[in-house]
């Protein structure tokens, strides 16, 4: 084999396929679930190739193994995105497989968690599937179908019974109503939020831009709400909302007290302007003065260029303001379980109290989730949003 032969064979294995691999190759070396009598025990860790017969685990490990060797190659992102889901479906196959045939003669309280092993391939198999689609640069409609087509996936397995005997699935069987409820809530925490700041900060934003000492005055402000810790704001909304609820009349009919859902909502509404104003004001600022020339020029009305020029070019980047509040308020909405507000926060703190590690996660992971869709969904509205002012142009 020639000096470039060899360069470039090197050159069409991928760097970052790679680290995957390795991700991946470690995760099968660790114990793939854990096996235990109970929901709060320790338990015990068991290998991929442990608990199933060894011809299905041969089977769902060169599923795994195939899609991680795929992902090797640079030049092909769809065959390298088509490997990821082969690694997946392959995980999930073996993950089933040994949740049923470590449960087939256990006790009715014994429970099958993924383990370390799962946890470190689903990392590396969806680190690829972002890999190969970042190379693939697909436009925004390309990007909704394939979330769609991914979201409608998950839909389908969880809808199939195939993880109905892994444990966090048994914790939402028996709490089904109660996770509706608080999917609810949570939602209405973090959109809820995100459409009184929008509410608020637009308009504030627009008057920041056009007047440079309220600009002064108010970006400071709302940068110093920024730094006050989710806890101590939580803990700040407490005495407040509970004075004007024991104190102003109708306020405790409306819901507003100490506790419950509108401090967690307040907080979040004040955690959300800065994101929402800064982006307005510099949304705002990047207006090319020519535009702006041109409308004047036009004999357009300061209202009129705000709402035909100004606005739509800044859009993009003050979507980039809410798409940075949406996901920032899932997240923080989680905290608001911690003072009866609700949300997904409830099943992490309750798991927290009595160290069930599966009740923590039927918490956090939806809240993982729903962040990352809030974040491609706002990704693509801001690409498509470029692309208008581009097709005018």
């Amino acid at each position: 084999m020639t000096e470039a032969t060899m360069k470039r064979a090197a050159g069409s294995v991928s760097p970052t396929g790679l680290l995957f691999a390795a991700i991946g190759g470690a995760g099968l070396a660790l114990p793939f679930v854990t096996f235990r009598e109970n929901r709060i025990v320790l338990g015990e860790g068991v290998a991929a190739w442990a608990a199933v017969p060894p011809g299905a685990a041969a089977f769902c490990i060169a599923a795994i193994l195939g899609g991680l060797i795929i992902g090797l190659a640079t030049d092909r992102p769809w065959p390298r995105f088509g490997g990821s889901l082969v690694g997946l479906a392959g995980l999930l196959a073996l993950l089933s497989a040994s949740a049923e045939a470590l449960l087939a003669d256990a006790l009715d309280l014994a429970r099958v968690a993924p383990g370390a092993g799962v946890w470190m391939l689903l990392l590396a198999l969806t680190l690829l599937m972002a890999d190969a689609l970042s190379a693939l640069k697909p436009g925004p409609s390309a990007r909704a179908a394939i979330l769609v087509v991914l979201l409608g996936a998950l839909a389908a397995v969880l809808a199939s019974g195939l993880l109905a005997d892994i444990s966090t699935m048994q914790e939402y069987r028996a709490r089904a109503a109660s996770f509706r409820a608080e999917t609810i809530r949570h939602l209405w925490l973090a959109f809820g939020s995100l459409g009184a700041a929008a509410l608020i900060g637009f308009p504030l934003g627009i008057l920041c831009h056009r007047r440079a000492s309220l600009r002064a005055a108010t970006l400071p402000t709302l940068s110093l709400l920024q730094t006050i810790p989710s806890l101590a704001m939580f803990g700040i909304m407490i005495p407040i909302l509970g004075w004007v609820g024991a104190t102003v009349p109708g306020a405790r009919s409306l819901g507003i007290a100490g506790i419950g859902f509108a401090p967690a909502f307040v907080a979040l509404l004040l955690y959300s302007l800065l994101p929402v104003v800064s982006n307005t004001v510099a949304g705002l600022d990047a207006v090319p003065r020519a535009a702006q020339e041109a409308a004047r020029g036009m004999g357009m009305t300061v209202a009129q260029r705000l709402r035909t020029v100004e606005l739509p070019l800044a859009l993009p980047v003050m979507l980039a303001g809410i798409r940075i509040v949406l996901v920032q308020n899932i997240g923080l909405a989680v905290i608001a379980g911690l003072i009866g507000g609700g949300g997904y926060g409830t099943f992490v703190f309750q798991g927290l109290n009595q160290t069930a590690t599966d009740l923590i996660l039927l918490g956090a992971l939806p809240t993982v989730l729903l962040a990352i869709v809030a974040g491609v969904v706002m990704d693509i509205l801001v690409d498509a949003t470029r692309k208008i002012p581009e097709e005018s142009a």
